[in-house]
């Protein structure tokens, strides 16, 4: 039973969200020494029976068997990898001997295993290929799934075993990362209802199941919402929209049986560049309610009511455990450790950021009033008059920049700074050798570049559906760990790219080229991994953005530029010219990127700080965005009702500010590349970098490996120097 599963991260990979899923293994457990627990290959799996629970076979170490999935086998193969896994726990209660590391911490390492292949397929469906039958399952499953997690997590006999193990003798002993260990497994343990009894045990577990089934409702409403809005245009519609989108969306028009026109999904990646471009400021507000909206209409995906009632159970949830709230609880093991410290940091760069603001607006305003266009600058003109001044101010053309960032060659830049950092090579695996689950996805085998030594499989699922939810994602089918052998690492990314027409290469925005980087960087942490157990790969949610968030900064090295940023039409590198535009507007909309962010981290922890009886989350919303000064022509990134990140499970819950966080070490992580004298590229800064940051995962404090990379901690300055909002003063 690996920690994400113990400590409900289970709920976060219902959703996908931006995060590596827990690891995998197709290997069988193994008996350590007699008397030790029964592990997976001592019991029938029922694999014979059901093709989700059968062990993983094929090239690499054994590989998801996406081609065979049927929907219909997910509740029987759950309730079996469920009931195996709770059998194997028994087992280790049941041992004689003294409680010890092997025989009850690696035993508890090694359990699960089926149920852990069961739910990959469950999580890729649930993100990529979600359908009305498949949420039909989810409703049923989700509370029977936090039922089974109740079990173990208030297993009090596996607790006494754990917490024995963590207060004996012999925990002084073992090895730093084995303590580690321990201490995430005790840790779970305790933060989640294993001391307590009687009818508090019995509320905490209803809890539990009931919010399974809400978060499960809101994900689906959401989902619901982005499938059944779609605005088609006709030609006379399409002023001001580039070629690549106009392409793009006849194809999607076309693949949803409207064959002539141009679809506008409700989707950010579709939105977005249309709230951008278009010069029709009627749909602009139409798009921009619709999108906005989601989850917001008053109708039966309406998500208000389930929002209160998950605030209202997650704080009674953590008052049974003696929290003051839901977020103290949350962030006991987090970097910012308290909430006040989380709120620290975001009021330090708020009032920057609203500042700014007021600074881009006066901007576009002047534009808007210069073209005689006789309108206040509203939500749905913020992008579109940003770019009348990106191009004004800077000469800078998103459009023109977008001829230089072909998909197929980021993926190539991206593998360049893999090899140069990480000393990875990618190559393609032959159609038809890996099983994949959509005809679209591709796959490319994974090997050191010097040894030779195969690392793993990364997987690409690029383009959207329906049924697929929208945004970019990370998630690993399988981690690294040497617990039984070392295995394959199986990473994949997943975006939502419109795809063009046939043969046609498919052009992206800055936005989407710095995402896709950003979501490698998650496959890079899975990828070089180099811990022996499972549970450390588990990740600290305000550090685990950090090592995504700094891959970023690759994209605008010159390598990256001179090889692969070439025209999409002359093959030529983007040229020196308009290289320096981007980089003088580095900090330009930083107003909008920053305050649209802050909103929603805010409004998140305020809600977790708050007694929630009685909470109306739309006047909740706008009250606090009121207080804090928010600016009418701006809204959350994420409003409430579609707040995915916090609401569809509790991965993000109280820890959207994590971002923030993160950033910061990013600023100042890469503060110390450019500081180095091979720059970006300099061979002794990345490799601390891999050994601290990335190979480590979990395997040690995140800020005591962020110091034995920088040799110090981070500071804020890097990150408002980034944002060109003023350094604080340290007086």
């Amino acid at each position: 039973m690996k920690y994400w599963t113990i400590a409900g991260s289970l709920l976060i990979a219902l959703t996908g969200l931006a995060a590596c899923g827990g690891p995998y293994s197709d290997k069988s457990g193994k008996t350590a020494e007699k008397g030790t627990a029964m592990t997976a290959k001592d019991t029938k799996t029922g694999a014979d029976e059901n093709i989700l629970l059968a062990p993983w076979v094929g090239p690499y170490g054994g590989v998801p068997a996406f081609d065979k999935v049927q929907v219909s086998l997910f509740p029987d193969a759950i309730e079996t990898g469920m009931q195996k896994s709770l059998n194997e726990i028994d087992a280790i209660t049941s041992i004689d001997a003294a409680p010890g590391f092997e025989n009850t911490i690696l035993a508890l390492e090694d359990t699960g295993r089926d149920l852990d292949r069961v739910l990959t397929y469950y999580y890729v469906w649930s993100s990529n290929r979600s359908s009305p039958e498949f949420r039909d399952i989810q409703r049923e499953m989700a509370p029977k799934l936090a039922a089974y997690n109740s079990k173990i997590r208030q297993n009090r006999a596996l607790f006494d075993r754990v917490s024995a193990v963590k207060h004996g003798a012999a925990y002084s002993t073992l090895e730093p990362d084995q303590r580690r260990l321990v201490d995430l497994v005790y840790q779970d343990f305790t933060s989640n209802g294993a001391t307590l009894e009687g009818a508090a045990k019995e509320r905490y577990a209803a809890i539990d199941q009931e919010l399974a089934s809400l978060y499960t409702k809101f994900a689906n409403n959401v989902l619901a919402d982005e499938e059944d809005y779609v605005l088609y245009l006709d030609k006379e519609q399409l002023s001001g929209l580039p070629a690549s989108f106009v392409t793009a969306a006849a194809s999607a028009a076309a693949d949803r049986g409207k064959e002539g026109l141009y679809a506008v999904t409700n989707t950010r990646s579709s939105a977005d560049p249309f709230l951008r471009y278009s010069d029709e400021r009627e749909l602009r507000e139409q798009v921009w309610h619709t999108f906005y909206n989601r989850g917001d209409n008053g109708d039966e995906h309406d998500n208000n009511q389930i929002i209160q009632q998950i605030l209202t159970l997650r704080d009674e949830r953590v008052g049974l455990l003696g929290y003051d709230n839901y977020a103290e609880w949350r962030l006991e093991d987090r970097m910012a450790k308290t909430p006040a410290r989380a709120e620290a940091l975001m009021e330090a760069v708020w009032q920057a950021s609203v500042a700014r603001v007021r600074e881009e607006v006066v901007d576009m305003q002047a534009i808007a009033d210069d073209e005689g266009d006789g309108i206040t600058i509203a939500p749905w003109d913020y992008r579109y008059y940003a770019e009348k001044v990106r191009k004004a101010k800077y000469d800078l053309d998103s459009d023109e920049v977008k001829q230089y960032l072909q998909l197929d060659k980021l993926r190539e830049a991206m593998f360049y700074v893999a090899g140069e950092l990480f000393g990875f090579e990618f190559t393609p695996v032959a159609e038809g050798t890996v099983p994949v689950f959509n005809p679209d996805m591709r796959v490319w085998e994974v090997t050191n570049r010097d040894s030779g030594k195969l690392v793993g499989l990364w997987y690409l699922d690029a383009f959207a559906r329906p049924g697929k939810r929208s945004g970019a994602w990370a998630t690993s089918y399988r981690n690294h760990e040497t617990l039984n052998g070392e295995t394959t690492v199986l990473a994949s990314n997943n975006s939502n790219f419109i795809k063009g027409a046939p043969g046609e290469p498919v052009l992206v925005s800055w936005d989407d080229a710095t995402t896709l980087f950003h979501e490698f960087g998650h496959a890079l942490h899975s990828l070089s991994s180099q811990v022996e157990y499972p549970t450390l790969n588990s990740g600290v949610r305000d550090y685990t953005e950090f090592q995504s968030q700094l891959l970023e900064r690759w994209l605008l090295t010159d390598p990256v530029v001179e090889r692969f940023l070439t025209n999409v039409k002359t093959g030529e590198p983007m040229p020196r010219e308009l290289i320096a535009k981007i980089r003088a507007a580095a900090a330009f909309n930083q107003g909008f990127t920053t305050t649209e962010y802050l909103a929603s981290a805010l409004i998140d922890m305020k809600l977790h700080t708050t007694d929630p009886e009685g909470l109306d989350p739309d006047a909740f919303e706008r009250e606090q965005l009121e207080a804090l000064g928010m600016p009418a022509e701006i809204v959350m990134r994420h409003r409430t009702p579609q707040f995915g990140h916090v609401f569809s499970g509790e991965g993000y819950s109280a820890g959207y500010y994590g971002y923030l966080w993160a950033d910061v070490l990013t600023a100042d992580a890469a503060e110390a590349f450019a500081e180095a004298p091979g720059g970006f590229y300099d061979k002794e800064v990345a490799a601390r970098l891999v050994k601290y940051l990335f190979a480590a995962r979990n395997s040690m404090d995140p800020a005591e490996a962020y110091r034995k990379f920088r040799g110090r901690d981070a500071t804020i300055d890097a990150l408002m120097r980034d944002r060109g909002f003023p350094v604080p003063d340290k007086k």
